[in-house]
């Protein structure tokens, strides 16, 4: 990664002394921390990340989230890619939108472990928030969708979501005059295409950052410090050093876009889910999934891409020992495909006090 955002450990080590400075065994240790986060983003401390980490530096987000060439943003096109979002003739029952498991006040989450669809049937994973999805190179939490106009359509044909077929969408779509009024005035006349709803489906996620710009983070990122307490502060260093959040959460989005094993695959057992191995056929990304922004996170219950933890308390216990590490049974030892947990998973041995600070810290996000 390139860019102003970039910044490598060695060109601020001098800024890292800042948090040095402060004595741990003092009883202001927090509240000495807190005071380097209440500066400029380009003076914070450093983060702590392995050395082969790519990072970028936490930043405040725009309006809506960069749009590609073919796809320019305009705000006509993302009122009609709402229109759709909530549009339950989306859905071959016509009982579904894409808001029923994407809902606004829940981060576009719904809520559920896994999302139910079409005839009531239960989806495999839980609903990722969309928040952050215009910022996303990869889709779902296995990757299949490569930006978000490959996205958009894939729930609407989905059988086990809205089980819908495209011409008959098109059908549904082209015979509502409203539909072709708003189509034509934003793409030209002509009938209503597979493409045009997908742009306007995109464009209209793109805006979804919108939803963060009065967090109490994003309004310390953009030089407002003051809603952010000292144990949250303390909770934003621990994210960036001691709790090694940072290797896998950072730049404006808090997600790295790779895919990792965090030990939850199930391999072998009931619940299996292989992750991204089900794009790639490659063995080593058996039980890998996307790394989620934790944008709004606490919005987002239950967490994880099978919904496993209803509290964050729970999550935070299971990354403090270093999460799950399965062993081989006898009749997976020369497995090829049997998954390991990633390496950049460890034992943080944090205490009680400092679960608590970045447990507050998430708050803010």
């Amino acid at each position: 990664m390139k860019g102003p955002a970039l910044f490598i450990g060695l060109t601020l080590g001098g800024l890292a002394l800042s948090a040095n400075a402060c004595d741990e065994q003092a009883g202001d240790y927090a509240a000495c921390i807190a005071q380097q986060y209440r500066q400029p983003v380009a003076q914070w401390p450093a983060p702590q990340v392995d050395a082969d980490v790519q990072w970028q530096e936490m930043a405040a987000l725009p309006a809506h989230a960069p749009a590609p060439a073919d796809n320019p943003f305009s705000e006509a096109k993302a009122a009609l890619g709402k229109k759709l979002f909530n549009d339950p003739k989306l859905s071959r029952s016509g009982q579904i939108a894409c808001a029923s498991c994407h809902e606004a006040d829940m981060a576009f989450t719904d809520g559920r472990r896994v999302s139910f669809g079409h005839d009531r049937q239960s989806g495999r994973r839980n609903a990722p928030s969309l928040v952050m999805s215009g910022y996303s190179t990869a889709l779902f939490w296995d990757g299949r969708g490569g930006n978000l106009e490959q996205q958009a359509m894939h729930p609407i044909v989905d059988p086990v979501e809205m089980a819908f077929d495209i011409p008959q969408l098109l059908q549904r779509l082209n015979t509502d005059s409203a539909y072709r009024e708003a189509f034509a005035q934003v793409f030209g006349p002509g009938p209503i295409t597979t493409q045009q709803t997908a742009q306007a489906l995109a464009t209209f996620q793109r805006t979804l950052v919108s939803a963060t710009r009065n967090t109490a983070f994003e309004q310390l990122l953009r030089g407002r410090p003051q809603r952010m307490s000292d144990e949250q502060l303390y909770g934003l260093h621990l994210f960036r050093t001691k709790a090694r959040c940072m290797n896998c959460h950072f730049g404006p989005a808090l997600s790295d876009e790779q895919f990792h094993n965090v030990g939850l695959s199930y391999y072998g057992r009931k619940y299996e889910d292989l992750g991204r191995y089900e794009v790639t056929r490659k063995p080593e990304d058996v039980g890998a999934f996307r790394t989620p922004s934790l944008r709004l996170v606490m919005k987002t219950a239950p967490w994880m891409h099978n919904g496993l933890f209803v509290n964050m308390e729970g999550a935070l216990a299971f990354y403090n020992m270093g999460m799950p590490r399965p062993r081989a049974n006898a009749q997976q030892t020369n497995d090829p495909l049997f998954p390991r947990t990633s390496d950049r998973l460890k034992a943080l041995n944090m205490d009680k006090n400092e679960l608590r600070a970045l447990r507050s810290f998430l708050d803010t996000l």
